[in-house]
């Protein structure tokens, strides 16, 4: 081959290169997302709105905040989440400011977002990615489909990892100890719980405790104080916002204090925990977790002598 032929052959292929590179950064991507339904996108998104707390969470923490032009109240952490543009709330959507918004993902939640708004948003032909993590595992499952939506893998993966490194850490730490009957109190009035399928039920399970009312249905059933008395769990938990002090209040708790004889109570184990770390499905949980931990050894360790129940 002539050097004007090795010169010609050489351009070629740095031109393929720079041709391959370019098709590969616009790429379609497609993820499943946590109802097995397909998301397919032409190119990672560029203009995103959050219809949940812990979706804006998650969309930060897999690296994309740059590219969140949208967001539901409460979207608060991290802290420059305040300044997205609000869409309205979990209840009410306004579908009008969304559209304007022009964004090429929208991610819902579909427990916290009216069926109606979602059919709606359907209308407008923009993807829809539902994020719903029922499991503590499906956090990280959740940042790694987002990270490949987004097109920030490189923040997405190790930001994955290191949330599996703190759950598996916590699973080690505490899958030995004695098991810790626990009442989940979501609200106190109407008096509401959680079934086995909430995520923090899984929390619970982390931290070798045992949610009394599992088996119920559904997700957050309403139940009855005399069967609270009937079940007489070894501690009693709720969550109560910016409640991570040690002398934290205990808002909806003090009144089990009219049972004396009820185990929790016999033994002050009553507990609340911030709820943005314990109620949000996003890798803070990972933190509610811990705390969560620490009040059932606490727990543990008041049992009477012997260790027992």
């Amino acid at each position: 081959m002539t050097s004007r032929g090795s010169t010609s052959a050489r351009a070629a292929l740095a031109a393929a290169a720079v041709l391959a590179a370019s098709v590969g950064a616009h790429a379609a991507v497609t993820v499943t997302d946590d109802t097995g339904a397909t998301v397919t996108l032409t190119a990672p998104a560029a203009r995103v709105i959050s219809l949940a707390p812990h979706a804006t969470e998650l969309i930060y923490a897999a690296g994309g905040g740059a590219k969140l032009v949208g967001a539901v109240a409460y979207s608060d952490y991290p802290p420059q989440a305040k300044d997205v543009p609000r869409v309205g709330d979990n209840r009410s959507l306004d579908l009008e400011r969304i559209a304007a918004l022009r964004p090429d993902l929208i991610v819902v939640w579909r427990h916290g977002n009216a069926q109606q708004q979602i059919d709606r948003l359907r209308d407008l032909g923009i993807p829809l990615f539902f994020s719903e993590p029922r499991r503590l595992d499906d956090v990280a499952t959740d940042l790694t489909r987002l990270g490949a939506l987004l097109g920030t893998q490189a923040a997405a993966q190790p930001a994955a990892d290191a949330y599996r490194r703190d759950i598996a850490q916590l699973r080690a730490q505490y899958a030995t100890h004695p098991a810790v009957d626990v009442f989940y109190q979501v609200w106190d009035q109407p008096l509401m719980t959680i079934n086995g399928s909430q995520m923090i039920s899984d929390v619970i399970a982390l931290c070798g405790g045992r949610n009394v009312f599992a088996a119920l249905q559904p997700l957050a059933p309403t139940v009855s104080t005399e069967a609270v008395l009937a079940a007489n769990p070894e501690a009693i938990v709720t969550a109560s916002q910016g409640a991570t002090a040690p002398d934290r209040p205990l808002p909806g708790l003090d009144r089990w204090r009219a049972w004396p004889t009820l185990t929790a109570v016999a033994r002050g184990n009553l507990f609340a925990i911030d709820g943005d770390l314990l109620s949000r499905p996003a890798p803070r949980i990972a933190q509610g977790a811990a705390l969560l931990c620490k009040d059932l050894e606490i727990a543990r360790g008041r049992r009477p002598e012997g260790g027992a129940r």
